[in-house]
Order: C-alpha cells, then structure tokens, then sequence
C-alpha cells in the first residue's frame, strides 16, 4: 500500500519578517505586511520540500488542503494531490489549520509535513497532540520551536527517509510559541505549548532555542568594545547591526536606543535608523560601504533565517558577503556541540556562498574559526 504524506502550508507565515514586523500572527499584522510590501514566503517553501522528495513523489499520495493551504503548492510541484475539506480562499486562519490537521489524522497519513512557523506548530499541536508524526518546514519569523527542519529541503529529505522507513524512531520535541506583542515591544515572553512526534535527527531538525548563559556579561562587553573600536577607524561606514542581546550591548556601548530584536543601523557611532525593514535598508545601504553584524542564536546556531529575515540576500548582496563580521561568545559556540552555523535565507544560492568556515568574534581582538553550513 502506498504512503500516505500530508500537507498544511500556512500561507501567510513570514511575511512579517522582510518588512520588520516580527511575525504574522494576526489579521491585523498580515494587513500590515501587505501594505508594507511583504510577498508570501511559505508556498516557495513548500514546494521547495515536495521536489525534495524526488522520484518518490511518484510513489505515495499526497493529501492536503484545498488553494494556498496545500493545493496549489502541490500542483506547483507538479503533483495531483488528494484535497480535504474546505476554506475560505484568501482568508487562511488557525482553526482552518486545526481542523485540517485533524482531518488529515482522520485520514490515515503517515506522516504530517506542514509549513510555517512557532503559531503554526502551536496549532497543529492543538489538533493532533502526539498521535501522528510530524515534521514543520520552516516558513516563518521567529521559529522557536524544536519541531521544524533545519531548512525547506532538509524537511523533504527528511520526509523521504521517514516514507521510506529509514529513520529508526521518533521523538517528543517542543512547541514553543512566544507573545508577538511583547516580542514587538523587546520583550520575549516564550511558552511550552505541547509536544509533537517528530523524526529523531538530529542532521536534520534543528534544536529548540536557548537563552544566553549566567555570566557572559563581560565576553558581551569586551565583543562590543572590538565592534565599536571598529566603528572609530571608519566613521564614513554603515554598521547593520541585527536582533540579539549581544548586538545590543554594542548600541549600549555607543548610549544610543537602538532595538532589541530589531535591526538597526550606525553611521559614526550614532544611530542612523531604528528597527528597519528590507526596502529601507537597501534604500539607506545604495551607495555606502557597510558591515552587517549578527550574532547567532544560541542553542540552533543560526546566523541568518530566524528572526532577521531584514537581512535578505538582497541586503546581503548589497553589502558583500565578505563584509558580514558574526559575533558570539565562546560559551554560546560550546553550547552547539560541534553542529555547524546555519543559514536559511530562503535564496539556496546565498545560502550556499555563505556556507565554509568564518571567524567569530568571541572578545576584544579575539576570534575563532567556526564551520557555516547551507
């Protein structure tokens, strides 16, 4: 009897991220992402993890739900999937969601592969607890959660081997989920919501994020003193300086408001503009010689994907890869194990020139090499 996969695409997920929103939880803040400009990120995923599944697409049924929530991307992918139920077009909302996870339990697929980010796991799990096996394909801003595949075409690898039962066991991972309002205002605020069964590999399903560790106030510090000492030999650049508590320390060196889960900007050790979006970086960096700086994000290892999607590979390109300095403490990189720097820009191509070995800074004129992979 052939496979059964399923499919739920959130189609809305991520589209706060380019424009600096956040997230996209919420009619209001989708409204706003489109006012602002924001295309829809997840249906290029989707399909991105279906072609991943190759030949073997052929060979099992794929069952989803109807227009954006799965169909469409199916079809994408040059697929006739099996549709459940029925939606609102244009009009996806979490209980759409629930409801199509529940159906797809009902169902009898194998396994349940669904796109989008920390409120989209949050709803599957609501739907489905621990009684399916499930895989996210991330699509959205913040991504929290130790649910999802490290990138779209990990989550199609990984569905494939799970299909074809040569991946040995599940686990029990988390669902977090933090309050978006609060994340706005620089305030994270994270919950346990759940668990979901996901595919034990640790290659290709990323780890749940961790905080920073007690006591690396003074490697923060001496990181900042080495930025800002960088930032007084050329007065004339732009420093992009991404979401973080360690990039923060750096605006609290130079006693100016920057953000912190926003992306800002210096020019002469003053801030030139706060929490910006894509359009307004590209705007400000036309013509100028600039430096992004980025930390990572402790327990994933993430230095691009995860709540930083301003820093597009568009902003990327304008910059220069060989002008982006990672920033990190030597007890955050321990605390990966050896797993390398990821990046998920959502472009394969910048994804793949940002893979090799970087340095990172670490102290006061102190670095270490570290592997990135794409």
């Amino acid at each position: 009897m052939a496979k059964k996969l399923g499919l739920i695409v959130n189609p809305f997920a991520g589209m706060g991220g380019r424009v600096g929103l956040k997230g996209s939880d919420g009619k209001e803040t989708i409204r706003r992402a489109i006012e602002l400009g924001a295309k829809p990120e997840a249906p290029g995923r989707a399909v991105e993890a279906l072609k991943a599944l190759g030949d073997l697409l052929g060979q099992i049924e794929l069952v989803t739900y109807p227009h954006e929530m799965g169909e469409a991307e199916a079809r994408q992918a040059g697929l006739s999937p099996t549709v459940l139920g029925s939606i609102a077009q244009g009009e996806t909302t979490p209980e759409d969601t629930e409801r199509a996870a529940r159906e797809l339990l009902a169902y009898g697929v194998d396994l349940l592969l669904f796109v989008g980010g920390d409120g989209t796991a949050r709803n599957v799990c609501s739907a489905i607890g621990q009684n399916l096996p499930a895989l996210g394909v991330p699509a959205g801003v913040k991504i929290h959660s130790a649910v999802y595949a490290t990138t779209p075409r990990s989550a199609g690898d990984l569905a494939r081997l799970v299909l074809e039962e040569r991946v040995g066991r599940m686990q029990d991972a988390e669902v977090m989920d933090i309050d978006e309002e609060a994340f706005r205002q620089g305030r994270v605020s994270a919950t346990l919501y759940g668990y979901l069964r996901v595919p034990a590999d640790q290659t290709h399903v990323q780890n749940m994020k961790s905080g920073r560790a007690p006591g690396d106030e003074a490697a923060v510090g001496a990181i900042a003193e080495h930025i800002v000492e960088d930032m007084e030999e050329n007065p004339d650049r732009l420093y992009v300086l991404g979401p973080g508590t360690t990039t923060k320390a750096i605006k609290d060196r130079l006693a100016i408001p920057g953000t912190l889960l926003g992306v800002d900007v210096v020019r002469d050790q003053k801030l030139l503009a706060a929490d910006v979006g894509e359009q307004r970086l590209l705007e400000l960096l036309s013509g100028h010689p600039a430096t992004v700086v980025v930390t990572i994000i402790g327990g994933q290892g993430y230095i691009f994907g995860r709540g930083n999607q301003q820093l597009s590979p568009r902003v990327l390109a304008a910059v220069g890869l060989e002008n982006i300095v990672v920033v990190a403490t030597r007890d955050k990189l321990i605390g990966l194990r050896g797993a390398p720097l990821l990046v998920d820009t959502g472009d394969p191509e910048t994804d793949r020139r940002l893979g090799g070995y970087r340095r990172v800074v670490t102290g006061y004129h102190d670095t270490f090499v570290y592997r990135v992979e794409a």
